[in-house]
C-alpha cells in the first residue's frame, strides 16, 4: 500500500512539472521573406546603347579619320581667299588656308563634326563633275553649287549654307550697262558657263532673242566678256563683285535678278546615299543657331551682296 502511494505521488509530480514548467528552447527563426520594391533582388539584362551615327568614328568617309572636301581649281574669291602658298597645286587660292566664305564654312562644319584643321584635306573636283552620278573621291563638295531637283537625282545635297541671286555683268561701255529691268536685256547676247544655274536662268527666265553663249569655265566666260563676244555674262552676285573688281576693271554689275520659283541656294554635294549628309545638316543647323554662319557671311560677303534688283 505504501509503495503504491509513493508511486502515485511520483507520477502526479511528474505531470505537474510537464504542464506547468516553461520551455527553455528558442523558437525556430522564421524563413526570410523577399521584399518588393527597391530592396528586391532582380536580375536586369544589360542594355547596349546604339552608337551615335554622327560620332567621328561612325561617319561614312572616303578616308577614315580624315574629312576630304572637294572644290574646283582655280578657287575664286570671295569664296576662297589669301592666295596660294609656294608649292600648292591651287592656281588662285588654296582652300586649306581657311580664308574666304566657303573655306571658312567648310572648316566650321568640320569642327562641328570633330575634325581638327590637320584632319581636313582638299581635292580638285571640276564643277560639273561634282554632281554627276557615281562614286566620289570626296566626302562633300563645296563650290557654289546650287540645289536643283535634276541634280538631286544623281547626288545628295545638304541644306542651304548660302541663299544667292544671279546677276548680270557688262562692260561699262555696253548699251545694256544701264538696264533696270529684265526686259531691257531681251536683245542682249548673254553668256554663262555650261551646266550652271546661271545659264539656266538666261534660258528659262530672261529668254533673250539671241541664243546665249555657252562656256566651258567661268574664266572662259570672263574672257568672252572682255573680248566683246557677248554683251554680258550671268554669274552669282558675289562672284560678279570679284569679276568687276579684279578680272574686268571696266566691268559693271548691272543688277541682280529676282528669284523665280523659290529662293536659289548653295548646298554641299554628297555621293548619293552617304549618311554624312544628315550629320552635316545637323552641323549647319548648329552654326546657324549660334550665329556663327551669319558671322562668316558678314566677314566675307557683307560688301558683295548690294546691287539693284532688276524688275
Amino acid at each position: 500500500m505504501r509503495k503504491a502511494l509513493l508511486l502515485l505521488l511520483t507520477v502526479v509530480l511528474a505531470c505537474l512539472a510537464a504542464s506547468c514548467g516553461g520551455s527553455t528552447s528558442e523558437p525556430a527563426a522564421a524563413p526570410p521573406t523577399t521584399e518588393t520594391g527597391a530592396a528586391e533582388t532582380t536580375t536586369t539584362a544589360a542594355t547596349t546603347e546604339e552608337p551615335d551615327p554622327c560620332a567621328k568614328d561612325q561617319l561614312q568617309l572616303v578616308n577614315a579619320g580624315q574629312l576630304t572636301i572637294g572644290t574646283d581649281n582655280p578657287a575664286f574669291p570671295p569664296w576662297f581667299e589669301s592666295g596660294t602658298p609656294s608649292g600648292s597645286k591651287w592656281e588662285i587660292n588654296d582652300p586649306s588656308t581657311g580664308k574666304g566664305f566657303e573655306s571658312a564654312v567648310a572648316y566650321a562644319v568640320g569642327d562641328q563634326l570633330g575634325f581638327t584643321t590637320d584632319e581636313v584635306s582638299w581635292v580638285v573636283v571640276p564643277f560639273d563633275n561634282s554632281f554627276k552620278p557615281g562614286p566620289k573621291d570626296f566626302d562633300f563638295d563645296i563650290n557654289q553649287i546650287s540645289y536643283t531637283a535634276k541634280r538631286d537625282r544623281a547626288v545628295d545635297f545638304s541644306g542651304s549654307y548660302y541663299d544667292v541671286n544671279q546677276s548680270v555683268v557688262t562692260l561699262t561701255s555696253s548699251e545694256f550697262a544701264n538696264a533696270t529691268t529684265v526686259a531691257d536685256l531681251k536683245d542682249a547676247k548673254l553668256g554663262a558657263p555650261i551646266g550652271t544655274t546661271s545659264y539656266d536662268y538666261i534660258v528659262e527666265n530672261v529668254r533673250p532673242s539671241k541664243d546665249p553663249a555657252v562656256y566651258s569655265t567661268l574664266n572662259d566666260a570672263v574672257s568672252g566678256l572682255k573680248n566683246k563676244q557677248v554683251d554680258g555674262i550671268v554669274v552669282d552676285l558675289p562672284t560678279a563683285f570679284y569679276i568687276t573688281a579684279v578680272q574686268v576693271p571696266n566691268g559693271k554689275i548691272v543688277g541682280q535678278f529676282p528669284s523665280v520659283g523659290g529662293q536659289e541656294h548653295f548646298a554641299m554635294v554628297f555621293e548619293d546615299g552617304n549618311t554624312l549628309r544628315d550629320c552635316v545638316n545637323t552641323a549647319l543647323a548648329s552654326l546657324r543657331e549660334s550665329g556663327e554662319l551669319d558671322q562668316i557671311q558678314q566677314k566675307w560677303l557683307a560688301d558683295k551682296t548690294n546691287a539693284p534688283v532688276l524688275q
